[in-house]
């Protein structure tokens, strides 16, 4: 075990943890971005109002991205459990 191979697992796992995480903080962000102009263009300043879309939004994305969401974790969890044994060496 090296320092080479101890940064490319620590970049893999960042790199996964963006790519599964992006889709839904984009989502939510987007709906937050679109609900905070209609509350300033509607002059509605309530807190509570972006809740229940990001839920919704946020549910969505999960329900059509999970399963790639799913295999890129297992599938980065076995490639890291297969490089055990090299990296124990």
């Amino acid at each position: 075990m090296n320092d080479t191979s101890i940064t490319e697992m620590a970049l893999d796992a960042m790199l996964l943890t963006a790519k599964l995480g992006a889709p839904v903080l984009l989502t939510a962000m987007a709906i937050g971005l679109l609900i905070g102009m209609i509350q300033s263009a509607t002059q509605l300043q309530e807190a509570t109002i972006t809740f229940v879309p990001k839920l919704f939004g946020v549910g969505l994305v999960i329900l059509l991205c999970g399963n790639w969401m799913l295999n890129s974790a297992v599938s980065y969890t076995h490639e890291l459990f297969n490089s055990l044994p090299g990296l124990l060496r």
